[in-house]
């Protein structure tokens, strides 16, 4: 019986290693006309330190990769696994450049030559080289990935940003390995001494982390490198602005940087050619603060406010007024066949029955109410 017992265990433990295996497995194994086979890790020439720290702080984990044929077409795919959305956005904005373009693909992706890099939810995924493969079997792959990724929505910050800056400009980080690469891509690693007043998450604290956003805006021969910090509360904000000001007037280089507060969201321009352009980058931030939920609110469409007044007094005064005048001939016309046909139409004495308690010996009449 203990034999059996081990012979049906090893059975089973081998049968479930490949549903295991294909449970952990995103990239499918054929989509359209394309046939997989697992492939090595892509090796690059030399990887350099700020990104293999920013892939810790990410919490990116082992990579899947895979070579697709179809006819004599051959293509790579790489998928990266991150912590979360927010992680893998993080990274996202870490590896384009500004020379990349978007894609079609209707999605949060970017091409560059013979790469092809696509955010989904916690995922990158890269192709090489995308010259190889049509649009349409690339939405068929993209598809396939996304229904196994994480649908968690993406950092709220990158919508506050202004319309207009450079495409492959914008840079979002939760932490200091990615504020530091950032800072290094858009020339002005002067700043990295912020770094530490920020407030970015520790193993330790996640609830008080802020979150940051960068981008470039170029209009004629203006500059400038907006640089937004998020924050959970305003008191988190206020409390950091103050430590961020101080870092930035000890540091000759940064003393003319401005820091402003609006609600939870801290904004900083670096190194703008002109104040007049740094305030209009500021200005065009796309951030409100709400105190409410679900307000009521007048729009194009409703009528003012006089006339609806006086339209509830006129309609009330119209119910008032058929009241009346249905009242009056309701009880009138009863009244006045009472006084001109007595006991005719209404009130007939052999029609009427009256109670009668027997406290007095006349007995009534029902003509007497008349």
């Amino acid at each position: 019986m203990l034999k059996l017992r081990l012979i049906v265990s090893v059975g089973m433990a081998l049968a479930a290693t490949p549903w295991a295996s294909a449970q952990q497995q995103r990239l499918p194994a054929q989509f359209s006309s394309w046939s997989g086979q697992p492939a090595a890790e892509w090796v690059e020439p030399a990887t350099p330190q700020n990104y293999v720290k920013l892939w810790k702080e990410t919490g990116r984990t082992n990579g899947e990769y895979r070579e697709y044929t179809s006819g004599g077409a051959k293509v790579g795919v790489a998928l990266e696994k991150y912590q979360d959305p927010s992680s893998a956005y993080e990274a996202y904005t870490a590896y384009i450049r500004p020379n990349m373009l978007p894609s079609t693909l209707n999605r949060t992706s970017a091409v560059d030559g013979d790469r092809l890099f696509v955010l989904i939810g916690s995922f990158v995924l890269e192709v090489r080289p995308v010259q190889a493969i049509s649009t349409g079997d690339l939405v068929t792959l993209v598809d396939l990935v996304s229904a196994r990724s994480d649908q968690t929505p993406l950092p709220p910050i990158r919508t506050y940003l202004p319309r207009g800056f450079m495409d492959g400009t914008q840079k979002y980080a939760q932490g200091q390995a990615g504020f530091r690469l950032a800072l290094e891509t858009a020339g002005h690693s002067e700043y990295s001494v912020l770094a530490e007043e920020i407030g970015f998450k520790s193993e330790t604290e996640t609830k008080s982390s802020a979150e940051v956003m960068f981008a470039r805006y170029l209009k004629g021969r203006d500059d400038a490198v907006l640089l937004l910090i998020d924050y959970p509360t305003p008191q988190l904000a206020e409390q950091h602005l103050r430590h961020l000001d101080q870092t930035l007037s000890s540091s000759p280089n940064l003393a003319g940087t401005k820091i402003e507060r609006q609600g939870s969201l801290l904004s900083l321009v670096l190194a703008p050619s002109s104040a007049a352009f740094a305030e209009d980058v500021r200005n065009a931030i796309r951030y409100g603060t709400e105190v409410t939920w679900n307000e009521p609110h007048q729009t194009a469409t409703d009528p003012p406010l006089l006339s609806t007044i006086a339209t509830i007094f006129i309609a009330t005064g119209v119910f008032m007024l058929v009241a009346v005048v249905l009242g009056v001939a309701f009880g009138g016309v009863r009244v006045l066949a009472k006084v001109l046909f007595p006991g005719k139409i209404f009130d007939r004495p052999e029609r009427m029955d009256v109670l009668q308690l027997g406290l007095s010996s006349k007995r009534i009449d029902s003509r007497d109410f008349y």
